[in-house]
């Protein structure tokens, strides 16, 4: 009977007197706990017996002793029979499963009487009444997967902490507002402070610890549902922080397998990926994350959250607007801290106001500036207005034309997040970029809009104007949805893209993160659409070259990516301009401001610069295409060929030797020579360091010089202009408008043409390209042109004394 009392305090059950009415595993228990009672007994008896009995008196009653000991074996054994007996009759007469099943759900309901307390534990149990049998749908897909929800609350009053009823109700509370269902749950009052509680809920369970003290408590929610659980926060912090200044720290986990074929309305919230997964709802360590809008439109879903860092620290516009002094410890904090407004469109992140300047300069501006005089352009998606917002800053524009299909999108980001689309500050332009004279905001399909009016067989009439630059702000080719479906696979789309484009029209796209250097070749992984999307416009007769750049400034994890494609190759002229020719453009073009703040924050000249040169990766990347490009080969200096220089202070120590015809009279050089002094093998470089000395004219330059010419009178001019005709040569690079005028001593060795070309033994560094004409994508010839224009090599093995010729007509051909 002791024994059963300390099993029914312990956990509060009455166990059925009925053994039929228990279940077989119970049954087994009892019995053992029943034998193990027993056979204590039988020893604390015999251990009384054996020491605080007289010896004399056992050794008298020894007798009487063995038959004691041999009634207790026959009690165990009789015992053990009727145990046996009953456990058998239980199986057979025993109720079945279901109504095992339901006896148990009665007993629930009888123990439901609300709250059995033990004053000296501490510990307090609730069970309570059993849910409904859920309706099962048989096609639901249950994932072994769930969602953890980490929330932790500072600045509570110490009573509420330590009050065990009141944490237990707005435990109960905050689940039902969740939509869950608690089953049971167990709370237990520390000593000397302190409440921790455990709730068992019909989807998994939920609990929490405090420290009244410090005013802290943690909790952690964990469900198998595929309903967020993120709204729940704002539910918790309701009900669990009682206090003047809360602070709220939380984080979203995904937890377990996702198959990631499920594309229900919340496939981008329970997506392990997602930027809004990665960047706001799973990191601990933000001293604000708060929800401005979550909604889901006609096309797509639209997430806009502020978020402030643990680690960051007040801006320049945050030090003015708060006036902070040197010596303040808020410069090192985040407490005022403006936060950063993100806005997420099916949880891919799209632009925030921090960086949404940089990030939409550098996606329009280098494109807008790659043509002469852009008047007429077309924005593609581009919702939120921050790109229409670039367009409109260059006086240039007579009309701007933004094609966006979630016209519900438009709506939200102009309440949201209103600088995107401020011109107030121009001047000229409406206050709100989408309201200005020049602007047409079209609501439909960008792809379809294009077909129909440039297709292969057009249904709609076309704009009068062709478009100058269209600009594609559309979420990136690496991501799968259905709002960019076909706008970057479909060669159909891209070809009435680029026919919409004036003669020198300009594309600019906006190609998602950029590569590193270990990513696998182009056209497979994370990658593929982007390079199916290169090949498709390679492929393109209306496309002449193609320019990949990035910045690392945008506001993104990862540096982010761009192109611009253009439809005549005059373009690489202006794409390669130098900063003060961009620079002046921009004061040129760029409309003033009426703060007189600068137009462009970000792009400059020198912004310019860093653009023309992709980084390495992207050359790595493409050279691990298949079969490897032919200019592959040519990307480094060969380490096992050698140099061979002139040496200006000692010719005889050098590997070449110069000499030349005179005229009859001495005033005059007919012709000069250039000999080897050492054996030369083939594809040794000759001359580099004089060459890589050639001086780089622009057309522009060259026409100035001829200009100069028509006033006469200067003959350093006019002998500087013969000296370039002569030794001078296009840049190999189609478009770039540079020339190449060599000024070492390379410009000595003598040139033969037509039948004498065979006597030629050096010739450019890379030969002209298999295909007679170079790629109209290919980082490899954009990143080395200067040295492929310049560096040449010996095309056989040249003996000493030999000497050096070259082909007059080397650098004519592609």
């Amino acid at each position: 009977q002791k024994q059963k009392t300390k099993l029914k305090s312990s956990n509060g059950r009455v166990f059925p007197s009925d053994t039929c009415h228990r279940s077989i595993a119970q049954q087994r228990t009892h019995c053992i706990k029943l034998i193990k009672l027993i056979n204590r007994i039988h020893r604390i008896h015999r251990i009384h017996c054996a020491c605080g009995a007289d010896p004399n008196k056992m050794a008298n009653d020894n007798e009487e002793k063995e038959r004691f000991t041999m009634d207790i074996r026959v009690f165990l054994a009789v015992i053990t029979v009727a145990m046996a007996a009953s456990f058998t009759l239980g199986v057979a007469m025993g109720p079945a499963q279901q109504d095992l099943y339901a006896a148990s759900l009665l007993q629930q309901k009888e123990l439901a009487t609300g709250m059995a307390k033990d004053a000296a534990s501490g510990v307090s149990s609730v069970q309570l009444d059993p849910p409904a049998a859920p309706t099962v749908d048989v096609d639901d897909d249950h994932e072994p997967a769930g969602q953890h929800l980490l929330v932790d609350i500072k600045g509570i009053e110490a009573a509420f902490l330590d009050s065990e009823e009141r944490l237990s109700k707005a435990m109960v509370d905050a689940v039902q507002a969740a939509g869950l269902t608690m089953l049971s749950y167990h709370c237990h009052s520390l000593i000397p402070k302190g409440v921790s509680c455990v709730g068992v809920l019909l989807e998994s369970h939920i609990s929490f610890h405090t420290w009244p003290d410090e005013g802290v408590i943690t909790l952690d929610l964990f469900t198998c549902g595929s309903n967020p659980l993120v709204p729940v926060v704002q539910t918790i912090k309701e009900l669990f922080g009682i206090g003047e200044n809360v602070q709220v720290q939380w984080s979203h986990e995904l937890r377990g397998f996702r198959r990631g074929n499920k594309k229900d309305e919340n496939f981008a919230l329970l997506d392990h990926n997602s930027d809004l997964s990665q960047i706001v709802w799973s990191p601990f360590d933000c001293t604000v994350k708060e929800q401005v809008v979550s909604t889901l439109t006609k096309y797509q879903r639209v997430d806009v959250w502020d978020v402030v860092g643990v680690e960051e620290s007040p801006s320049y516009e945050d030090a003015i607007k708060h006036n902070l002094q040197p010596g303040d410890p808020r410069w090192t904090t985040a407490e005022l801290v403006t936060p950063d407004r993100m806005l997420f469109l099916d949880g891919v992140l799209q632009s925030d106001t921090d960086s949404f300047r940089e990030y939409h300069e550098a996606m329009v501006q280098p494109a807008m500036f790659a043509h002469a005089n852009p008047q007429h352009v077309a924005i593609v998606g581009g919702g939120e207005g921050a790109s229409l917002r670039e367009v409109l800053k260059h006086k240039t524009v007579q009309s701007a034309t933004l094609i966006e299909i979630d016209e519900e999108f438009i709506d939200i980001v102009k309440t949201a997040i209103p600088a995107m689309s401020n011109c107030s500050d121009f001047e000229g332009r409406a206050s709100v970029c989408f309201d200005d004279d020049v602007v047409t905001v079209v609501k439909e399909d960008a792809k379809q809009w294009f077909v129909d009016r440039y297709g292969a067989n057009p249904t709609k009439e076309a704009p009068a104007d062709k478009f100058d630059v269209v600009v594609m702000d559309a979420i990136e080719p690496e991501v799968a949805r259905a709002i960019s479906k076909n706008l970057y696979d479909d060669s159909s789309v891209l070809a009435s893209i680029m026919k919409s484009l004036s003669d020198d029209g300009i594309l600019a796209i906006q190609i998602g993160r950029a590569p590193a250097i270990n990513d696998p070749r182009p056209d497979i992984g994370i990658n593929a659409p982007r390079e199916m999307l290169f090949k498709k416009l390679e492929s393109l007769p209306e496309v002449e070259a193609m320019f990949v750049y990035e910045d690392a400034h945008a506001g993104f994890i990862e540096p982010r990516a761009f192109m611009v494609v253009c439809k005549n190759s005059s373009c690489r002229s202006r794409w390669y301009a130098s900063s003060d020719v961009i620079d002046y453009e921009i004061y040129d073009r760029i409309l003033r401001t009426k703060s007189n703040d600068r137009a462009l924050v970000y792009f400059d000249g020198v912004t310019q610069l860093g653009y023309q040169v992709a980084p390495k990766a992207w050359e790595t990347v493409y050279c691990r295409r298949e079969p490897t490009p032919f200019e592959c080969a040519y990307r480094h200096l060969p380490m096992d060929k050698k140099l061979f220089e002139y040496n200006i202070a000692n010719e005889d120590e050098g590997d070449f030797k110069l000499s030349a015809k005179w005229s009859d009279d001495n005033e005059e050089i007919i012709e000069t020579y250039v000999h080897a002094n050492v054996d030369i093998p083939a594809g040794s470089f000759i001359m580099p360091s004089h060459l890589a000395s050639s001086l780089v004219l622009s057309d522009e330059t060259l026409k100035g010089l001829r200009g100069n010419l028509e006033y006469g009178g200067v003959t350093v001019i006019e002998d500087f202009v013969e000296y370039i005709d002569e030794f001078g040569h296009k840049s190999k690079a189609e478009g770039s408008g540079q020339n190449i005028v060599e000024i070492g001593a390379s410009y000595l060795i003598r040139s033969v043409s037509g039948e004498a070309s065979g006597e030629a033994n050096i010739g450019r560094w890379i030969p002209a390209h298999p295909d007679g004409k170079r790629p109209k994508y290919s980082p490899v010839y954009e990143r080395h042109r200067l040295s492929f224009d310049v560096f040449m090599v010996a095309t056989k093995d040249i003996p000493k004394g030999a000497e050096i010729v070259r082909n007059a007509e080397m650098w004519e051909v592609a």
